[in-house]
């Protein structure tokens, strides 16, 4: 074991209130930055190469004003998929790639290094990572955690290549491109591997289920049947009111709980794609709507809660929150908080997304409110 359990969570407690208030202060520094500046995907009106008489004086170009170079700067350029891509990816890992872009120049000088190659690697690392994550050793487990966050650097690092080799400036999602298909398809067998490897963890070490102070006579038939079918039971008699009783949980109960939770990362997943890939059509892609409008609609209140429900409800976020919790030895007590409740947060981003979809529709197309 590195440390133990308690104390790693002490110390990752720290690290992630820290986290947490990073992330919220680039979050309010990135709405001051689409308040204020210019957006690169709306340059030509902004500009002013199209007829606007208040586009020079309203917005000023954010690379003149700014101390860190857009090169590494995660609020230069923000886009539709930048807005809803999770904070971890976006403000931690997202600068971290542009330094080691720029340290070995793998988009300039290692051409032979193709983003799907990258993809193709993270695939291998996401291997030797869920074999380790089904160790009983807490310590194996960590460092499968720590190649699994690798893997996710990777997958950031091969969007990152590929934009910048195509000059493409900011985040975006080019649905249907070969591209496209390879990430999505190795971001899966990732995230398999990691699922498969946490569920034979729990099959071998299953967690136990207690029925403390309560007397054997009391409990309910199904509770009593299990106990006394149980071949490995702990009893407490310390307990002032009688016996506690502590019996694992069937596998049964776990496949039921993982099956919940992987079910939550699949539709996470393709509801994030899908309201990506609408924005993007209504106010990247769409040149035939208006321009002042779409502008309008992207510096909004109003998108910035739509696209900000999913930082926090998409599928990275959600494996960022599970490797926490693996790390911390608190894989069952987190995947049992979350199995059903975190479909409530889904249910409630998708809804208010479709809500705020046909709102900017409407707006943008035909110039009214909701």
């Amino acid at each position: 074991m590195m440390w133990p359990s308690s104390q790693a969570s002490k110390i990752l407690s720290v690290l992630l209130l820290l986290v947490v208030v990073y992330c919220l202060f680039m979050d309010a520094l990135l709405y001051l930055r689409i308040q204020k500046y210019g957006l690169d995907q709306f340059e030509q009106f902004e500009n002013g190469t199209q007829d606007s008489s208040t586009s020079k004086s309203i917005f000023r170009n954010y690379e003149d004003e700014v101390w860190i170079p857009c090169s590494i700067n995660p609020l230069c350029h923000p886009t539709v998929k930048a807005l809803m891509v999770d904070h971890i990816n976006h403000y931690i890992y997202g600068p971290l790639c542009s330094i080691l872009d720029i340290g070995l120049g793998i988009s300039d000088r290692l051409i032979f290094l193709t983003p799907n190659m990258i993809s193709f690697t993270h695939v291998v690392i996401s291997l030797i990572g869920g074999k380790l994550l089904t160790c009983q050793n807490l310590a194996a487990r960590r460092i499968g955690i720590i190649l699994f966050q690798i893997r996710m650097f990777l997958d950031d690092l091969d969007g990152h290549v590929a934009r910048e080799r195509k000059h493409i400036k900011g985040e975006r999602s080019e649905v249907g491109t070969l591209g496209y298909w390879v990430d999505g398809i190795c971001d899966l067998l990732g995230v398999i591997c990691m699922m498969v490897g946490i569920m034979l963890y729990l099959k071998n070490n299953p967690p136990r289920r207690g029925y403390k102070g309560t007397p054997v006579s009391t409990l309910p038939y199904h509770q009593l049947k299990e106990i006394n079918s149980c071949e490995d039971i702990e009893k407490d008699h310390t307990t002032d009111i009688g016996i506690s009783y502590k019996t694992k949980v069937s596998f049964q109960r776990i496949v039921q709980v993982m099956g919940l939770f992987s079910g939550q990362m699949l539709l996470s997943s393709l509801a994030w794609n899908r309201y990506i890939d609408l924005y993007q059509n209504l106010l990247e892609n769409c040149l035939e709507y208006d321009i002042v409008r779409r502008i309008t609609a992207f510096k909004s209140t109003k998108f910035y809660v739509a696209t900000g429900m999913w930082r926090i409800v998409n599928p990275h976020s959600y494996l960022h929150l599970l490797s926490l919790a693996v790390f911390c030895d608190k894989t069952w007590g987190f995947l049992k908080a979350v199995h059903y409740s975190g479909y409530i947060g889904l249910v409630i981003a998708a809804a208010a997304s479709e809500y705020f979809v046909e709102n900017i529709r409407y707006f943008v197309v035909n110039g009214l409110d909701v």
